[in-house]
Formats: C-alpha cells, sequence, structure tokens
C-alpha cells in the first residue's frame, strides 16, 4: 500500500540521473530503501544513469550498501537495477536511455542545477513517455528570470502537475505537524495572526562546517543555499491560510499565496538582513579551518556561512509581523526550529507579581518536538508569576524526509514539491537583499567556527 491507501500492483520506473553521485547514494537510495520496507507491496524498476563506466553490478553494490544504511537491505532483492552511462545533456543519449519505457515513470535529477538545465534543454517531448514525472533539485534557477525560463522550458515537456520541485523540508515530519497544530487545535487556529503573534522566527543552523562542498556552496551561500531553497518554503506553511483539503492544488495554491505576498521586512534589504563567515574554532572537540582557507573557497567571493533576513507577509492575516529566517554552518550549540512568539496579555491582575510576556510556541525541526511556554502561578508564591513550559516529543517520523518526497513522486503526487511559480517568487524576494550584498550594503562579518554567531545578533537558544 501507498501511504494514499492505494494498492500499488503496476511497478514505477525511476530512473536516477546522477546515479552514481553523492546525492544518490548519501540519500535518495537510503530514502528509497526505507519506503520500500515500510511498503512492502511497492514495486520499483531502478535505471541509473550517470558518465561514469559503471556496471549494473557497481550500481547493484551501492544500492545494496545505501538500502543497508537505513536497515532495509532485503528490500533490495525487491528492485530490479540497471544502469546505463549517459550523458543527460546529450540529446542522442538521453533518447537511447528512454527508449521503450512504459508505464509510470519517474525521472530523478540527481544532478547540479546547471546540468538538469542542460538536459531540459536536449530532452523533446517526443523522447518521454507518457504521464512521465520528472523531479528536480533546488535551487531552481539562479535567480528569477532564470527560473522563469527554465519553467518555460519544462511546461514545453509536461504539464505542471508532472514536475516535481524537490525540497525535502517539505517532507520533514515537524514541517508537516505544523499543519495539525495549527488547524487542529482550537487554542492555537483563531489566534494565527497578527492580532495574537508577535513575530516568528525560523532557524536552521548547523554543526557542520563546508564538508567538501566548496564547488557548489562557494558560488550559492548560506541565503541561497538554506533560505532561498528551504526556510521560504516553511514560511509558507506557517503562514497559509487553511486550504479546503491537502489535495495538492489546494495546499500549493495555499503556499504559493503566501510567497507572493512577502516581501523584506520595510523594504530596506540593507538594514534588514545579515551575513557573516566563519572563523577557525572548533566545533564538538574538532578543528575547523576559517572558511577562506577550506579547500575549492575563493575569499573574493565573499561567501557567507552565516545569513538571516527578516520578512513580512503584506496581507490582512499577517501584516506587521517580522518573519526572521536565519541559517548557518559550522554553529555551536545550533537550533533547528519554528519559534512562534505571542504577545502579551492586555493587562495582569493587581496583585500577581513578575513577568508576564507573551507565550512562546516551538517546533523543532529535528528532533521533532513541540513546546509552549507559559505563565503560571509560582509553587512557592501563588501570586509570583512563574514561566512553565510544556512539551511533547513527536518522534522520529516513519519516514526519512526524502521517504516522503520519493513517495510522492512514486505516487504521482506532487503536494510535497514546489509550484513553478512559488519557485519564481522565491528569487523574486531574494532579489533586494542579494543586490544589497552585492553591492556591500551589508557588512560580512565574522564569527569563530563553534560559537553561536556575532554576539550582537538577537538569536540564541
Amino acid at each position: 500500500m501507498s501511504r494514499y491507501g492505494e494498492r500499488m500492483d503496476a511497478a514505477t520506473t525511476l530512473v536516477i540521473f546522477g546515479a552514481t553521485g553523492d546525492l544518490a547514494s548519501r540519500l535518495l537510495l537510503p530514502a528509497l530503501g526505507q519506503l520500500l520496507a515500510s511498503e512492502p507491496d511497492r514495486r520499483v524498476n531502478l535505471i541509473g544513469a550517470g558518465t561514469e563506466d559503471w556496471s549494473d553490478a557497481a550500481l547493484k553494490k551501492v544500492v545494496r550498501t545505501a538500502f543497508a544504511a537505513s536497515d532495509a537491505e532485503a528490500a533490495a532483492d525487491r528492485v530490479d537495477i540497471s544502469y546505463q552511462q549517459t550523458d543527460i545533456t546529450k540529446a542522442a543519449d538521453l533518447k537511447r536511455l528512454l527508449k521503450g519505457l512504459k508505464g509510470q515513470v519517474a525521472l530523478y535529477f540527481a544532478v547540479p542545477p546547471a546540468v538538469t538545465a542542460a538536459a531540459c534543454e536536449a530532452l523533446t517531448p517526443e523522447m518521454l513517455p507518457e504521464g512521465v514525472m520528472l523531479a528536480m533539485e533546488k535551487p531552481f534557477g539562479t535567480d528569477e528570470e532564470g527560473a522563469r525560463e527554465l519553467n518555460a522550458r519544462i511546461a514545453a515537456l509536461v504539464p505542471e502537475q508532472q514536475v516535481f520541485r524537490v525540497d525535502h523540508f517539505l517532507g520533514k515530519s515537524t514541517t508537516l505537524n505544523l499543519l495539525g497544530a495549527r488547524f487542529a487545535n482550537r487554542l492555537l487556529e483563531p489566534n494565527w495572526s497578527a492580532e495574537s503573534i508577535d513575530s516568528v522566527t525560523i532557524v536552521y543552523d548547523e554543526k557542520l562546517g563546508l564538508e567538501g562542498r566548496a564547488g557548489y556552496y562557494d558560488h550559492a551561500g548560506a541565503l541561497v543555499d538554506m533560505i532561498q531553497s528551504h526556510l521560504l518554503q516553511v514560511l509558507a506553511v506557517v503562514a497559509m491560510e487553511q486550504p479546503a483539503t491537502l489535495d495538492q492544488a489546494d495546499f500549493r495554491e495555499a503556499t504559493s499565496a503566501v510567497l507572493r505576498a512577502t516581501r523584506i521586512w520595510d523594504d530596506d534589504p540593507a538594514a534588514s538582513s545579515r551575513r557573516a563567515r566563519y572563523t577557525a574554532g572548533s566545533v564538538d572537540g574538532v578543528e575547523k579551518p576559517s572558511y577562506i582557507d577550506e579547500p575549492g573557497v575563493d575569499p573574493a567571493r565573499n561567501t557567507e556561512t552565516l545569513a538571516e533576513a527578516t520578512f513580512e507577509v503584506r496581507n490582512a492575516r499577517w501584516a506587521g509581523v517580522p518573519f526572521t529566517l536565519r541559517s548557518g554552518k559550522a554553529l555551536g550549540n545550533p537550533g533547528r526550529e519554528v519559534v512562534v512568539h505571542f504577545k502579551a496579555v492586555r493587562h495582569v491582575p493587581v496583585g500577581l507579581r513578575g513577568s508576564a510576556a507573551g507565550a512562546v510556541l516551538r517546533l523543532s525541526l529535528g528532533p521533532d518536538q513541540i513546546s509552549l511556554e507559559l505563565n503560571l502561578n509560582g509553587a512557592d508564591d501563588p501570586f509570583v508569576l512563574e514561566r512553565a513550559t510544556l512539551s511533547a516529543d513527536l518522534g522520529p517520523g516513519e519516514l526519512l524526509a526524502y521517504a516522503e518526497v520519493l513517495s510522492g513522486i512514486l505516487d504521482a503526487d506532487p503536494m510535497l514539491s514546489v509550484r513553478g511559480d512559488a519557485a519564481e517568487q522565491c528569487w523574486r524576494i531574494l532579489e533586494p537583499v542579494l543586490a544589497a550584498w552585492a553591492g556591500d550594503e551589508v557588512p560580512l562579518e565574522e564569527y569563530a567556527a563553534g560559537s553561536r554567531g556575532p554576539e550582537h545578533w538577537p538569536y540564541r537558544r
């Protein structure tokens, strides 16, 4: 059975472009193994494509190793695995690879964005099996114009409902848990607006440094790698109007409407954004070099490893509420959470002493937890207010984030993918910030690896 309750009688053919790369072995294949282990009726034919001179046996070995990483090695016996050496930027290679594929087919572009764009240029509608699904990793394009051009090219190949712009953050169980917290609780649902909420912070900090990703990261930086590619989508889930259903059309229209209304705070990117990069330090006892000394880094690019920007959703529900998004690398005690700060009550009766600060709702983005900070009467003196936290462990979720995404792709349900116009909007939202940074209107600050970032930045766990 699929996660939608439908029986998987026919096998889906999953073609992974870039099957020999890190993304496939580290994330996609372990997720596929977990998905197949959890759904024994699901059948998949796996075709790997890459420029390396591999054999079927070489790919099978990689698949078994990856499946074992998610305790799903036995599921490899249910997968028909083959490999074809292919340059996906060449039309002749693509035609040969795709010839004769029938039934439900998904093409997963586990390659850099530039290669994805070149492959889409080489593809023609005649090459593609009927109903084929195209799954593409973010970032989608390199700016708003590039995203629009790529969307137009893809639209000439397949309809929008067959396009999966992958954002694995939408598959994170905590992101999905936002739906239950928001829409299924009378305590929260009527108060989820500027009337009761003072501010929202969405943070995804990491202990990891560059980890050999200079080829991509030094051109992207934290703003594009995380805020543009992921955290704006989380903002959209936090701020969206209640959809009529969780059908992909209703859900994606609700999140896209939020992005269309989102702007940098006060239309002032210089005052509403910050950037920094790490210097030498220690993270959990492991020494880290300065970012500029990492192999493959060009110091002249001034690439940031910590980015923060504040936005406003300009609609009736959220006008005036700052949404601050932050993400960085090589940080100590990193926060990974959505923090909703409620306004304080208008009046506290005379006689109650102590702080009556607004309640704070925290949804952790791993491990999955939810907590609510409230003001309660003190244990020693009932007339003195004390802060108390109610919390719940939500568990790890049944599936890895990438497994959730793959499930949607194999079921031809694009709910957890980014719609074309939303991908363009994410670039449009950040364009003023990128321009301000390129013009050095925002200083590039520094923080020691293992610290919590520059001392005067406000976010602290």
